[in-house]
């Protein structure tokens, strides 16, 4: 019981981590919290990391890393320089 437990708790706290990468994405105010947009994007995003795309899924991970690797650098760096 103890393992289900724990897991169950790892799996919330993974899919919270997830939902808050949706919404610092802006992808809550950019839909107006539609989820059915949200989950269409998803979706797409999905078929192109499939190979429905002229660019290669290796190629887009890299460039979407490189991307939030970026986001969360900015990020860090405004609230070092804010005092938090």
């Amino acid at each position: 019981m103890r393992d289900q437990a724990k897991a169950r708790r790892e799996r919330t706290r993974h899919l919270i981590e997830l939902g808050g990468l949706v919404s610092k994405a802006g992808l809550v105010d950019l839909t107006d919290d539609d989820r059915a947009t949200m989950l269409g994007a998803f979706l797409d995003i999905a078929g192109l990391l499939q190979g429905d795309s002229d660019t290669t899924p290796a190629d887009l991970k890299t460039r979407w890393r490189r991307r939030g690797l970026n986001r969360f650098r900015a990020e860090r760096q405004d609230d070092e320089g804010n005092g938090l």
